[in-house]
């Protein structure tokens, strides 16, 4: 009940493509929708491994840099690399959880894989972003 309540503004915040919204809308049936937000989610995860690369080399040039300072040997903390690494695997066991967490709206329906799809490809987005920002300054 609460879910088919939310489906309106489920797919209205989605970042779908208009010829996928197209065609589930055509078919009117869940598992083209769901099909559709997983495709979007599969896009946002090639996108945040792609800015993954390009964020970890600054962090490893960052890491070289560092060293080659004459205060680095007084400075026992983990490097920028590999506390990006754990944040990253930490941030990634939270989305995973959160987003099955965020499906259970719609716990064993047909509209469940859709849920977690738009989850992951909000919050892999807004990773993309903070990864672009972490590499912005300085």
């Amino acid at each position: 009940m609460i879910a088919s309540l939310l489906l309106p503004l489920l797919l209205q915040s989605a970042e779908a493509s208009p010829e996928c919204d197209a065609k589930a809308a055509e078919m009117g049936v869940q598992q083209p929708m769901n099909q559709c937000a997983y495709r979007d989610f599969v896009i946002a995860d090639r996108e945040l491994n792609a800015q993954w690369k390009i964020t970890a080399a600054a962090m490893k040039a960052r890491d070289a840099e560092f060293a080659a300072n004459s205060s680095a040997k007084y400075d026992t903390r983990e490097g920028y690399f590999k506390s990006l690494l754990e944040a990253q695997r930490g941030w990634l066991r939270y989305r995973d959880a959160h987003c099955r967490v965020d499906g259970y709206t719609a716990r064993g329906g047909s509209m469940e894989p859709m849920l977690v799809s738009f989850c992951k490809t909000r919050l892999t987005r807004l990773r993309i972003d903070e990864l672009r920002a972490l590499i912005a300054t300085q």
